[in-house]
């Protein structure tokens, strides 16, 4: 018979079954959380695996559909790779690997073709893979590495929009660099950079950050980037501007930089249009200008055939490229060289002008003569620019003016067309606040309800859409502009509101929505 008592076995056995078990009490649910993430992932296309402590991908997830996920995070975990198994997502347009343990990326990223957003930063790379630079990214973070350098493929990524590589030990920027025409924002922050590529000039950056750098000089073609807005420069090395300028901002490092670029482009031409001076003015003594004999005077539109930049041109017309009369072209001349000025005649002799001309010439070292550098610069060019005018009669500043003038006015109708429709106010750069497509569809809907069903906005968690929310955003407000009617050729491409490279295009889209819907009401009514 059996009897009641103490469990015969060793106390040390049945503390260990009782450890054993509530191991295994607490694995059921990390792995039922696991699996309930990857079914949510193959029934929404975003899988969200971010702070797991996965060293590898889950094998369960082949017990899953995955092939459509568009979104996936597997931050904050401790992967040494990228999984091989990620990179056979051949629909995947973001993902995010950020604070991993990874140290190589795998040649099979390249099947990533839809990959458009990729965070690699708080990770242990050395290198980035030359086949990185074989996806259409628009976004890639690559901060908080050990990278010493960037591939020279990088110039490849013609779509890229924001690139950040910043705490890394990069010397040196890869001289393609200049062929990212869609760069918007460059981040190099905390890096080992000793000079900036000039090249970055010619890209339409917003934001730049070289900050905590061991950068000496900024290139004086800095002075053109004209859609910079937001400059990070602080804790270099900096002579040039020297810190006192740098400190008081962007105003005033591009107008030091604007002084710069005169003082050592324009030297070379300042010397040579001297002797030119004293060549024409030979030339003009030796056939009789400026002598009572009107006949043999040279004309001054037509150029010596020696000479092809010639400073005997009209005055009048100086004075109509400059929007200054005779008079004041003269008192300018003397103003800048302290001389009286001379009397100037239509038909008659240049040399008056000449004389203090190349009298004015030798200030060309003083900073302060800002008005003398920009009439040098006519003269020598003008010439230049009337052949130009001689060979396409639209080069004029005239006509180029007007048209600026015609696209601001479309900007302001679409701005206007939205802020007493939707009853907000748009920021100055219109472009980047409709470039996620949020407003615009806000726009359609209003419209006409309903007509664009689902919108991807912004949250305070997530502060700035992908790339892919955006253009679903974009094509939906498009398709909407297709269902009230607008014409196909009115209608703009999504590029044009993605990467702001036609504003004009868009306005016009809003413009044929507004009018389309407007012309329907009003045979309804």
């Amino acid at each position: 018979m059996a009897t009641l008592g103490s469990d015969p076995r060793p106390h040390s056995q049945l503390a260990s079954a009782s450890i054993q078990s509530n191991i295994s009490g607490n694995n059921v649910p990390t792995n039922r959380g696991l699996e309930r993430a990857l079914e949510e992932g193959a029934n929404s296309g975003f899988f969200n695996l971010s702070a797991r402590k996965l060293k590898e991908f889950p094998r369960t997830a082949s017990n899953f559909d995955l092939s459509d996920t568009v979104e996936g995070d597997l931050s904050r975990n401790r992967l040494a790779e990228v999984p091989s198994e990620v990179c056979h997502l051949v629909a995947l347009e973001s993902l995010n690997l950020y604070h991993n343990c990874i140290k190589t990326i795998p040649d099979t990223i390249i099947n990533l073709q839809s990959l458009t957003s990729l965070n690699l930063s708080r990770n242990q790379l050395c290198a980035l893979p030359a086949c990185l630079c074989g996806l259409p990214l628009r976004v890639l973070n690559a901060s908080n590495n050990k990278l010493v350098c960037i591939p020279e493929a990088i110039g490849q990524l013609r779509s890229l929009m924001e690139l950040d590589v910043s705490c890394n030990e990069i010397t040196a920027l890869p001289r393609h660099i200049g062929r990212l025409k869609a760069l918007r924002e460059l981040n190099v922050r905390r890096n080992l950079l000793c000079v900036l590529p000039e090249d970055l000039a010619e890209l339409p950056l917003v934001k730049f950050d070289f900050s905590c750098n061991k950068v000496s000089t900024i290139p004086v073609s800095y002075r053109k980037m004209a859609q910079l807005q937001n400059l990070q420069l602080e804790n270099n090395p900096l002579q040039s501007p020297p810190a006192q300028i740098c400190m008081k901002g962007k105003v005033h490092i591009f107008k030091y930089l604007s002084i710069e670029a005169c003082r050592s482009d324009k030297m070379p031409d300042s010397l040579y249009l001297t002797e030119d001076i004293d060549q024409n003015k030979k030339q003009d003594t030796d056939s009789g200008v400026g002598s009572d004999n009107g006949d043999k005077r040279l004309s001054a539109t037509e150029p010596s055939d020696e000479d092809s930049l010639s400073l005997n041109v009209p005055m009048s017309h100086i004075t109509e490229e400059e929007g200054l009369s005779k008079d004041d072209s003269s008192e300018h001349i003397s103003a800048l060289t302290g001389k009286p000025p001379q009397p100037t005649h239509t038909q008659g002799t240049h040399i008056a002008m000449i004389n203090q001309l190349k009298e004015a010439v030798e200030l060309l070292q003083d900073p302060n003569r800002w008005a003398l550098l920009r009439f040098c610069y006519n003269a020598v060019f003008l010439r230049t620019h009337k052949s130009m005018e001689s060979v396409d009669p639209q080069f004029t500043m005239r006509r180029k003016m007007e048209q600026l003038r015609e696209e601001l006015e479309l900007m302001e109708q679409l701005r206007e067309s939205i802020e007493s429709r939707l009853k907000v106010a748009l920021p100055e750069d219109l472009g980047s606040s409709l470039m996620d497509g949020v407003v615009l569809c806000h726009l359609a809907n209003h419209i006409r309800p309903r007509s664009v069903a689902s919108i991807h906005v912004p949250s305070s968690a997530v502060p700035k859409l992908s790339m892919a929310k955006c253009r679903r955003n974009v094509e939906n407000f498009l398709d909407a502009c297709r269902k009230m009617g607008v014409p196909e050729d009115k209608l703009c491409l999504p590029h044009h509101i993605l990467e702001e490279k036609g504003m004009i295009k868009v306005s016009m889209t809003v413009q044929a929505l507004v009018d389309e819907t407007s012309t329907k009401q009003a045979l309804f009514t």
